[in-house]
């Protein structure tokens, strides 16, 4: 049996996944609530807060920049209150799709081919193969990804990516069947295989309701599943580890992850991925919340990550 704490689980924030945020915080903290723990909520709107007195943790529900990017991890950093997630090293890195692309292509995780763009006026790639696949550099939730098919398409595709962010993640499209895998603890948790019933799995599909089809465990071999769950673990190490993460790919049809990117603050409603993944392995959503806080407790991110 554990110790009841006092838990701060912070949400909402000025992100625009802000609305995904405060989502998952209200269902984190019912749970840890649930749970027994005395639990307040901060939404840290206008990005400034102030924590309650004997604050134990931060249960961290944030999304996006000012959230995920690695700056409220440092602000915590520096008021010496351990955190759920990863650390500020870790989470700065994998919110920059280039660097994290870099970090795991030098363990050789396989990744699209791909380049940087900035430049409203840019051109059509050279050395990139159609269809292409266009994403702000740092932001979340698939907001900016943009799909270009043609050569016609690409002025108005670039146009309407690069509104998520200064620069844009050209790369080629991947076909195969895409997926995701939670890492908890240093456990890969069971493959979801994320499959829309119409489209791409952009914002719109993601977030409504009977869009898109989960399929968890996703159907695959012994061989292949134990493949994604290793590369998942190797992605996460590439970028520094931490307590918990969720690792996107697309699996080619010899069976190959190819990367597309790692999540270090996962959704955390009752049908985000993660919970679904940690419900198919036993897991409870109030469980699942429990582990996080113990992991945090126990393995401070800054003291995991170095």
């Amino acid at each position: 049996m554990f110790e009841p704490l006092e838990i701060c689980v912070m949400l909402g924030g000025p992100s625009g996944e802000r609305e995904v945020s405060l989502q998952s915080g209200a269902a984190v903290a019912d749970a840890l609530r649930g749970l027994g723990h005395r639990v307040s909520e901060i939404d840290p709107v206008d990005k400034e807060f102030r924590l309650p007195q004997n604050t134990d943790i931060v249960f961290l529900a944030l999304h996006g920049t000012y959230g995920e990017d690695g700056t409220m991890q440092a602000k915590l950093d520096a008021l010496g209150v351990p955190y759920t997630g990863c650390g500020e090293a870790v989470s700065r890195l994998a919110f920059d799709k280039v660097a994290a692309k870099q970090a795991c292509a030098g363990r050789g995780i396989a990744t699209a081919n791909d380049c940087v763009v900035d430049d409203p006026g840019a051109g059509l790639p050279g050395g990139l193969e159609l269809p292409l696949v266009l994403k702000p550099v740092c932001q979340g939730s698939s907001i900016g990804l943009e799909f270009v098919e043609s050569a016609a398409a690409w002025p108005s595709g670039l146009a309407k990516s690069l509104e998520g962010g200064g620069r844009v993640l050209v790369e080629e499209r991947i076909e195969g069947r895409e997926v995701t895998v939670g890492i908890v603890g240093g456990q890969p948790l069971p493959v979801i295989e994320i499959t829309p019933k119409r489209g791409a799995y952009d914002y719109a599909n993601k977030y409504t309701a009977g869009a898109t089809e989960y399929t968890c465990p996703a159907e695959f071999d012994e061989e292949a599943t134990r493949r994604i769950q290793c590369a998942g673990e190797q992605a996460l190490f590439a970028v520094g580890g931490g307590n918990c993460a969720r690792v996107d790919f697309i699996v080619r049809a010899d069976g190959e992850p190819v990367f597309l990117e790692v999540n270090t603050l996962p959704g955390m409603t009752e049908t985000s991925l993660l919970p679904k993944a940690a419900a198919a392995s036993g897991t409870s959503f109030a469980k699942l919340c429990q582990w996080l806080v113990e992991l945090a407790v126990e393995h401070p991110p800054l003291a995991a990550t170095g």
